[in-house]
């Protein structure tokens, strides 16, 4: 099939690229003339496993194209993806510039029939606003066309992405459309062959089911990250009760894991934007309202751990942070729990030393030279010259530490984990004083020539 996506980024990116690599033809579309030149060249401007290579490979097998010409674009696809940015505004809600303009773009070209795929994410409702952009361009030309808006919205893990596109769990289709059934259906026959994944729907309810899955996500990190506390203040350990509550299959193990909260592209912006739908509409979304309160009171729990150990004896410390990016396996560093660390911790007139493995590029275009903050290349050379560890991203490269050679390096010998990475008796052996989420503490480390071995 013939397919337009119009947005390079990660949603449209990838799902571009999969597209093509099953036999699709596919162009994408970007106003950004740099990152257009970028990816016809083989440069792939985010982190993303495996998606490189296809990029590179279709290209050259000649299924998959990038171009700035929206024209090109429109007369390309019968079907015309929407992978846009939807930020939120100011008061939380998505905001549907990109996707409107993009809307009017098509129909500012279209000569034929062709149906719209909103693969962003948006409020419910954003279809018929689409619908209706469409209609009012086609009629400022004079003409009429046949045309249908789907919503078939992404469920990617950053980090997971090609493997999610490749293998998706559920195909979410939303459309009251036969015709337009018919084409999604022939669209994702190869994603859909070892059994039916298709989840065929109403356009509003298809919508809501993104926000619901992300929503839903959400709350289980803020319910883990509130039983934490709990079990701090009772004396329980969270990785047992975590343990003992996954084993239940009715909840599971996923996403309760204690930690720092959620960041990244999608659970902030899709939790507020939730809650400013159901006030638009009268609902007061209690329990989301408090999954973000949570998250934000939790973003802060690292930084306040390490103020409250130093007290005002923290100007002056250098600590060494290890993570960058919201998550493992990706550049990403938006809404990242680090960068809440990074500001407690230079407010409080500490200097850093930080390393991840992919994101440090990320890290010099968000904070530029500062005197205060050290881009390591390694993880034991942010170690040099600190005074303790912060661990923020639960990198695999984390996993395993030479705690010998932690404890030698950092002069306080504390270590303030943000993922719970360790076992807390195994720093203790090591000399090494340790914080993390939920968990006893081990006990900090005694002064040199206290008499311990």
């Amino acid at each position: 099939m013939k397919v337009t996506v119009f947005g390079t980024g990660y949603v449209g990116l990838v799902q571009g690229a999969v597209l093509a690599d099953v036999g699709h033809q596919v162009v994408c579309v970007d106003i950004d003339e740099a990152k257009v030149a970028a990816l016809r060249a083989g440069r792939i401007p985010i982190h993303e496993p495996g998606l490189a290579p296809l990029v590179v490979q279709n290209q050259q097998a000649g299924r998959l194209a990038f171009t700035t010409d929206a024209a090109e674009g429109v007369a390309h696809g019968e079907l015309i993806f929407l992978a846009v940015g939807t930020p939120p505004g100011e008061d939380g809600s998505a905001d549907l510039r990109h996707v409107l303009a993009v809307a009017r773009s098509i129909a500012a070209h279209m000569d034929g029939p062709r149906t719209l795929v909103n693969k962003s994410t948006v409020p419910v409702g954003t279809a018929d606003q689409v619908a209706e952009a469409v209609r009012a361009g086609l009629a400022t030309r004079g003409v009429e066309h046949a045309f249908e808006v789907v919503s078939n919205p992404e469920f990617l893990k950053e980090g997971a992405a090609v493997a999610d596109c490749q293998r998706p769990d559920r195909i979410v289709i939303g459309t009251g459309s036969p015709v337009a059934e018919r084409q999604m259906r022939e669209l994702y026959a190869p994603f859909n062959r070892n059994h039916d994944r298709m989840v065929v729907m109403d356009v509003r309810s298809a919508e809501l089911t993104k926000y619901a899955a992300n929503a839903m996500l959400a709350t289980k990190i803020s319910f883990i990250n509130e039983i934490a506390g709990l079990a701090e203040c009772l004396g329980a350990d969270v990785e047992a009760v975590r343990r003992g509550i996954g084993s239940d299959p009715r909840i599971g193990y996923h996403f309760i894991y204690p930690g720092m909260g959620y960041g990244g592209s999608c659970f902030p912006k899709d939790v507020k934007a939730l809650i400013r739908t159901a006030q638009s509409v009268g609902f007061a979304p209690a329990l989301l309202q408090a999954v973000q309160q949570r998250n934000e009171a939790q973003r802060r729990v690292l930084g306040e751990r390490i103020v409250a150990h130093y007290g005002a004896g923290l100007r002056g410390k250098t600590i060494a942070v290890w993570g960058l990016a919201f998550k493992p396996e990706t550049d990403d560093m938006r809404e990242a729990p680090s960068r809440t660390l990074l500001a407690q911790l230079w407010d409080a007139g500490a200097r850093v030393r930080a390393h991840d493995p992919v994101a440090m590029d990320e890290a010099r275009r968000l904070f530029g030279k500062r005197p205060d903050l050290v881009l390591c290349d390694t993880p034991a050379q942010a170690l040099e010259g600190a005074d303790a560890l912060a661990i923020v991203t639960e990198w695999k490269a984390f996993r395993v530490p030479d705690f010998r050679q932690m404890a030698r390096l950092l002069a306080d010998r504390m270590v303030f984990d943000g993922r719970n990475l360790y076992e807390p008796a195994v720093l203790a052996r090591h000399g090494l004083g340790y914080v993390c989420i939920g968990r006893p503490a081990a006990a900090p480390p005694r002064a040199p020539g206290d008499g311990t071995a």
